[in-house]
């Protein structure tokens, strides 16, 4: 455990300390390099399913993909942002490093805590990074508004899950993740227990987002620069559905119809936002949109409580964290040259950089679940464990999934396809650092298709 978090930690005096011209190649070979050595997280051998145990940290075969997805994220995040931070002074490119660190020490702490109550204060720092990250880097003047958005919903949801986890404690004595399966679940009576049940699962499900409380998400992604819109996209929203398997385990014999309202929410948020993204005039607004019907489907698994959903939700999870940060870079290297997100402002863009099309390309069918890739696998499993549970589940899957393809594929045709616009005159080829930074991200997919058990969780 601390053979990662120790380096990322001494992170942030390398990046003060480097001089200025080896800023972003010494920060980069640094986090790429304990990106690499998380990898060897994926290689678990003891029985318990317990790896790298100590009194505060373990990684489990439930939190080391989302692990590697944090380790494996940050060089990304800093090839992405060293165009559009060039102008700056040097001390807000180190601050802007220093920041994006900070995000990577607390999020792994927050995966692999022991201690309910260590995720819980761990879960919170993340918005400290990214609430600066968004109101100090983002593009609009919209930006202090999405800040606001952003810590009011998060907050609003996460308080009640303080005052429930130190009611737990109080009647069972323990919030370790280790024992507390073991303790005797409380039996749900009185309307208090029920509320408490609520407040368990709420900060979870705002941060997911789940549909009705996922307004803070377009903003804050679409004022955010690229390293921020990154980290929301590919590991931010995966905290929501790990808190929520976390705590579905204690919350485990349950009366079942408590759960009916949140997975009603989440499938019909499916439908909903996918319907938005398809009048979505903004890129970055349709990619956050995506994001929200995307993970109403991981909230649908994790709530029906079977091993396939468990299974299927994080799968998904890994996927979306990978296609949605790509479609994130994408839309970024559109933006840097066009200055616009507005799609019909900068469309037939296959004629100029044809090589930037066939990523589109990839990402875009990524996006839609294409067949052999795992984010087909995650929805599939979903899919089939929540048509067992209620055979009307499958109207609402399945017009999600025939919406998603749509969205997708109109994405792809209206940023690629079409006459050009006579405004576009001179633009910048593509860079490698650019294609170097999409193929980070979908050749870990791709290869995800052979060997998918390193992310099927608990199951495997």
């Amino acid at each position: 455990m601390l053979k990662i978090l120790i380096p990322t930690i001494m992170l942030v005096p390398t990046t003060w300390l480097a001089p200025t011209k080896w800023l972003w190649p010494t920060t980069l070979a640094h986090s790429l390099m304990i990106a690499l050595a998380s990898l060897l997280w994926l290689k678990s051998l003891s029985e318990t399913g317990w790896t790298s145990l100590n009194l505060y940290m373990a990684t489990d075969p439930l939190s080391t993909p989302l692990l590697v997805l944090t380790c494996w994220l940050l060089p990304l995040m800093i090839l992405a942002s060293q165009n559009h931070t060039a102008l700056e002074p040097i001390n807000r490119q180190r601050m802007y490093i220093t920041l994006l660190t900070s995000l990577q020490i607390f999020l792994i702490m927050a995966f692999s805590a022991t201690e309910i109550i260590m995720f819980y204060i761990m879960f919170e720092a993340t918005l400290i990074p990214t609430l600066v990250i968004i109101t100090r880097w983002g593009n609009q003047a919209e930006r202090l508004n999405a800040g606001t958005y952003f810590l009011f919903y998060t907050l609003a949801g996460s308080l009640p899950l303080l005052v429930a986890l130190l009611l737990l404690q109080n009647s069972t004595g323990t919030l370790s993740l280790l024992t507390l399966q073991y303790s005797p679940t409380p039996q749900l009576a009185s309307y208090a227990d029920k509320m408490w049940w609520a407040s368990c699962l709420l900060a979870f499900l705002v941060k997911m987002p789940l549909y009705g409380v996922h307004l803070w998400l377009p903003k804050a992604h679409v004022e955010a620069p690229i390293a921020g819109s990154m980290v929301l996209a590919a590991v931010l929203l995966k905290l929501g559905g790990y808190g929520m398997m976390r705590m579905m385990v204690m919350l485990e014999p349950i009366n079942k119809e408590l759960s009916y309202p949140f997975i009603i929410f989440a499938l019909w948020g499916v439908i909903m936002t996918g319907s938005i993204c398809l009048r979505q005039t903004d890129l970055k607004s349709l990619i956050a949109y995506s994001s929200v019907s995307h993970m109403g489907l991981v909230a649908g698994g994790i709530l029906i409580q079977t091993p396939w959903g468990f299974t299927g939700a994080l799968i998904l999870m890994i996927a979306h964290g990978l296609t949605s940060s790509a479609l994130f870079c994408l839309a970024n290297t559109n933006y840097e040259r066009t200055h616009s997100r507005t799609m019909a402002l900068a469309r037939g863009m296959q004629m100029i950089l044809p090589l930037m099309t066939t990523w589109w390309f990839l990402a875009s069918l990524a996006n839609l679940a294409l067949p052999p890739l795992p984010n087909l696998m995650g929805e599939l499993m979903i899919i089939t464990s929540l048509f067992n549970w209620s055979n009307w589940t499958l109207v609402l899957t399945g017009a999600g999934t025939l919406i998603t393809a749509s969205y997708s594929l109109y994405m792809f045709l209206m940023t690629q396809r079409g006459p050009l616009p006579t405004h576009i005159i001179t633009l910048d080829p593509t860079h490698s650092r650019e294609h170097l930074l999409i193929a980070l991200h979908l050749i870990p997919l791709i290869l995800l298709i052979l060997k998918p058990e390193l992310v099927w969780g608990w199951t495997a």
